[in-house]
């Protein structure tokens, strides 16, 4: 595809095409020990892999892990997209104060309620 693509457009297939040459570049990358680029394709592969999901299985107000970042929850204010804004929480349960959109993608289970 074009450098111009939109991954809205793509279909599940070629998602799926795309996901595997985006983590076959970071694979190279990595080996070639070229970090920043590893970063990128790990970053569009996480995108484009949210296209794949359904938006609609994310709810507002909810808090969910983080599939990187066992450190951390990550509380919805709302999805915009594939994209989640809110706010992450420390184990701590201490909220960042500032909002960040996420790929839907990094999202594991909801956080039962205690």
């Amino acid at each position: 595809m074009s450098t111009n693509y939109r991954y809205s457009d793509y279909s599940i297939e070629q998602l799926r095409a795309e996901i595997g040459k985006l983590k076959e570049k970071a694979q190279k990358a990595e080996q070639l020990g070229n970090i920043s680029e590893v970063a990128v394709n790990e970053r569009k592969m996480q995108v484009a892999l949210a296209y794949t999901l359904n938006p609609k299985d994310f709810i507002a107000e909810k808090i969910y892990t983080l599939k990187t970042d066992p450190g951390y929850t990550f509380k919805i204010n709302y999805i915009n997209g594939v994209f989640a804004w809110g706010h992450r929480i420390n184990l701590l349960n201490e909220m960042n104060e500032q909002e960040e959109a996420i790929p839907i993608s990094l999202l594991g289970d909801a956080v039962k309620d205690k």
